[in-house]
C-alpha cells in the first residue's frame, strides 16, 4: 500500500473512531438517564425533603450531572447523590435543589460520600462532583447519606 492511501485509511479510521466515541457518550447518557426515571420512586422523604442516593451503572461525570439535573426538576425539593463505578474507580454526583441550599451543600455532601470511598471532591452548593477509588465501600456509603442529611434538617 503506497503511503499516500496508507494515511487516508488511517485518516478515515480515526474519523470512524469518533464517530463511535460519540455514539457511546449519547448511549450512556440515554441509559442515565432511563434509569434516572426509575430512581424517583427510590427517593425517600427526611423531614420534608427527598433524598436519594444511587448507582447509575454505565454513567460517565457528563450522565451523573444531566441525570442529576432531570432528578431535581422531577423531585423538586431533593438532596442526591448519584455514584458510578469504571474499571474499581469511583464517580460521584451530588446535586442540591435551590431550597434546600440554605441548609445543605452540595460540595459537603459529595466530600462525606467520598471520604468513604477514599476520594475527595467539590463543587458549588447546588452541584458537587468527586471521585473515589474503594468501589468495595460505595453501597454502605450510599446507605450513610439519608442519615446525614437528617442530621442536618
Amino acid at each position: 500500500m503506497a503511503p499516500a492511501e496508507l494515511l487516508a485509511r488511517v485518516d478515515g479510521l480515526l474519523d470512524q473512531l469518533r464517530a463511535l466515541e460519540k455514539e457511546i457518550t449519547a448511549l450512556k447518557s440515554r441509559l442515565a438517564s432511563s434509569q434516572g426515571d426509575d430512581l424517583v420512586a427510590q427517593a425517600v422523604d427526611v423531614k420534608g425533603l427527598k433524598v436519594l442516593a444511587a448507582r447509575l451503572d454505565g454513567a460517565d461525570a457528563k450522565a451523573l450531572r444531566e441525570t442529576m439535573d432531570q432528578l431535581k426538576n422531577k423531585l423538586k425539593s431533593a438532596a442526591i447523590v448519584l455514584a458510578a463505578v469504571e474499571g474499581g474507580k469511583v464517580q460521584l454526583a451530588a446535586g442540591v435543589t435551590a431550597d434546600a441550599i440554605g441548609r445543605i451543600k452540595a460540595g459537603e455532601l459529595v466530600n462525606f460520600v467520598a471520604q468513604q470511598v477514599g476520594g475527595k471532591g467539590g463543587g458549588k452548593p447546588d452541584l458537587a462532583m468527586a471521585g473515589g477509588t474503594d468501589a468495595a465501600a460505595l453501597p454502605q456509603a450510599l446507605q450513610s447519606v439519608a442519615g446525614w442529611v437528617g442530621q442536618r434538617l
